[in-house]
């Protein structure tokens, strides 16, 4: 990969350099949002990557308001992965800070698009596609099945976890086929989510996650700051991690309880 891939400028032991980025517009306007993020989404995603990775990472945040939304040619070049978080001011990115952002990763600069930046113009541009998908705030439960166990962003994470209140995000999912299918969602309202994907654009890695709706503490949630440690590895090209234990039992039929998931996270 190029520069922001396979390892970066400094090579497979140098430490990966993360920029976390965040509209932050809902951070500082919504009380209910405050309460749950009170220095704003991008600093629990950041501190979520810094507990896992410790000084594996070098994190740094940007917001919308910033000067070239804190992106400029410089931090973009300083960047092996950048995440990005957007909902209500994907408009309000200007469209030379997007086409920067899009050549980078062809050139090799990892991404992780999270949550409703699904519809943000960065991975629009990059999928080809509406990217559009039903929607529903009404405190759903959200299950999360991990259906590539030994794919290097599911290591370590359960074979299904719960998100107990989340948004619902429902096919049909205008995107792309993904090169892989990491995580799929289900919903209290029977809808089901191709919700952890997976894609190469020029040099670059793209992964896509679902959960992450605002007004719930789900950047909080240990499996989800996992993943989202996991796919910064895996997009800045450091793959020694696997999901599957090698030597292992191979997969087999499990006979499973209604409720099982639940089950299992009470008893973690």
């Amino acid at each position: 990969m190029g520069a922001g891939g396979a390892g970066g400028a400094g090579g497979m032991d140098a430490a990966i350099r993360v920029t976390v980025w965040n509209e932050n517009v809902h951070d500082r306007r919504k009380d209910e949002v405050r309460a749950i993020y009170p220095n704003g989404i991008h600093e629990a995603i950041a501190a979520g990557i810094r507990t896992r990775l410790g000084d594996r990472a070098i994190v740094r945040t940007a917001t919308l308001e910033q000067p070239a939304h804190g992106l400029t040619p410089e931090t973009l070049a300083d960047t092996d992965v950048l995440t990005w978080w957007g909902h209500t001011a994907h408009a309000e990115v200007s469209d030379d800070i997007v086409q920067a952002v899009h050549q980078r990763v062809l050139a090799g600069m990892g991404l992780l698009v999270l949550h409703s930046a699904h519809y943000s113009k960065i991975f629009r541009a990059l999928m080809g596609t509406t990217c559009s998908l039903r929607w529903r705030v009404s405190d759903d439960r959200e299950v999360v099945f991990t259906v590539a166990p030994s794919h290097p962003i599911a290591a370590g994470v359960p074979a299904a976890f719960v998100i107990p209140r989340q948004e619902m995000y429902g096919e049909f999912f205008d995107i792309p086929r993904p090169d892989d299918l990491v995580f799929i969602s289900s919903y209290s309202g029977g809808e089901v989510l191709r919700s952890g994907l997976c894609y190469t654009r020029g040099r670059g890695r793209v992964f896509y996650l679902s959960p992450g709706h605002e007004t719930y503490p789900v950047y909080h949630q240990p499996e989800i700051q996992l993943i989202i440690a996991n796919a910064v590895r895996w997009a800045a090209g450091r793959d020694d991690a696997t999901g599957g234990a090698a030597g292992g039992e191979p997969y087999k039929a499990i006979k499973s309880p209604t409720g099982w998931f639940e089950n299992a996270a009470r008893e973690g």
